[in-house]
């Protein structure tokens, strides 16, 4: 029976890996996807013959969109639910050609050049595509080019006046020969739309505390020096996410994700990493059931998904399910900072670099330890001052005793 590929995220279909006749095995890498904030692998989910393409390198997606369908060789496939009927199909057997009209791409038989994705926004937004200004190949217009337009957008703004003879340019008019102009990609368009969104929306609050690493990093060396002959090497990071992890395990009400009429509070302790990719990008991969993993599991795993996102071979699943984030900056020697929270999650955890300092000892004289600070940013409709302090209390505990984040069956 055939069965279909289909996407799990929205996003633009960059490259086919195989061909139609191909035979493909389950897991089997068959295509490219530009997600927002990654580039995805999408992979055969069962072993046949690749019957047939339904989409093309270009197009935008939705979620659930099928793209193509798998199964033994000959077999006949089902056409999709929404493909025109072949008597529409004969009347023109060449693609219509394409014209603009007020700066829109249109082909001849009237239809606005756009993707599937794109029309389906608009109509549910109410956009008039024939109003929109496509960005994409050939003037296509795109998802991002109607999913922030009002339903009657308005007419785009009247280029600037040249500055007069012998005027110094402003910022906003400067001479082309004196920029370097980038065009912004899809990435840090998703990023950029993603913060601001969740900075003006969501109602931040933050609690700092310092905390004595000197435990941790004394067991962190002592685990490692008992794993060097499987090789696996665990980070100061895996120790923090498993402190997380049990930290929201305490305090499962900031494990909730807050949807305007709704709080969802997630069983799963799925804790997402913030990941900095080539070329400024960005990317939280998922360490999934963070509470229950061993830190050696953890460590292979988490590796892994690092190498992945970097060299732009991710995994959807990767990139899927983060119920609370932890955004790490400790190799940068960065004394402290704060970070965005990626809604609808209730928070984000901020973690400094170790730092040696002067510190009052036990009988009060002055000394040198390693401390790092943590800052938790807390949505405020999920939660309050008072538990957020709590949480970073326990937080602190976990990390100055981290004894308590072993599973001893099989660290």
């Amino acid at each position: 029976m055939a069965h279909e590929v289909k996407l799990t995220m929205d996003g633009l279909l960059i490259n086919w890996l195989k061909d139609v006749g191909d035979s493909v095995s389950a897991g089997d890498i068959i295509a490219e996807f530009e997600a927002d904030k990654a580039t995805v692998e999408i992979e055969a989910g069962s072993a046949g013959e690749l019957l047939e393409l339904r989409a093309e390198p270009g197009d935008e997606l939705g979620e659930g969109s099928v793209i193509a369908v798998i199964g033994a060789g000959g077999e006949a496939v089902a056409p999709p639910e929404d493909a025109p009927a072949a008597s529409a199909i004969a009347e023109s057997s060449a693609p219509p050609a394409e014209t603009a009209t007020n700066g829109v791409t249109m082909t001849d038989d009237g239809r606005v050049k756009a993707s599937p994705l794109a029309r389906r926004i608009a109509a549910e937004k109410g956009i008039d595509l024939r109003r929109v200004q496509g960005s994409g190949p050939g003037g296509r217009i795109v998802k991002s080019d109607v999913e922030n337009l009002s339903a009657t957008p308005l007419p785009p703004p009247a280029p600037p006046a040249a500055p007069a003879a012998g005027a110094q340019p402003t910022w906003g008019a400067l001479p082309q020969d004196d920029v370097e102009i980038i065009p912004l990609s899809r990435m840090r368009r998703a990023i950029a739309d993603g913060t601001v969104r969740s900075k003006s929306n969501t109602p931040h609050f933050y609690v700092t505390v310092e905390a004595d690493v000197e435990p941790l990093l004394a067991l962190r060396k002592e685990i490692n020096s008992a794993l060097a002959e499987r090789g696996v090497k665990v980070s100061v990071n895996d120790m923090l996410i498993k402190a997380l992890a049990l930290t929201l395990r305490a305090f499962p009400n900031l494990n909730t994700h807050y949807y305007g009429d709704r709080f969802v509070k997630h069983e799963r302790v799925n804790i997402g990493i913030s990941v900095a990719l080539p070329e400024n990008g960005l990317v939280n991969v998922v360490c999934p059931d963070a509470d229950k993993a061993s830190l050696s599991e953890m460590a292979v795993n988490n590796k892994a998904m690092y190498e992945r996102a970097r060299s732009g071979k991710i995994k959807p699943d990767d990139i899927r399910g983060a119920t609370f984030t932890i955004s790490n900056l400790g190799p940068f020697n960065v004394k402290d900072f704060s970070a965005i929270i990626s809604s609808p999650e209730a928070g984000i955890l901020a973690v400094s670099s170790a730092r040696p300092v002067p510190v009052v000892l036990d009988d009060g004289s002055l000394g040198v330890g390693t401390r790092m600070n943590m800052t938790l940013s807390v949505d405020h409709r999920v939660s309050n001052g008072a538990e957020g302090a709590a949480f970073m209390n326990h937080l602190r505990e976990l990390v100055e005793n981290p004894l308590r984040l072993l599973d001893l069956s099989g660290v």
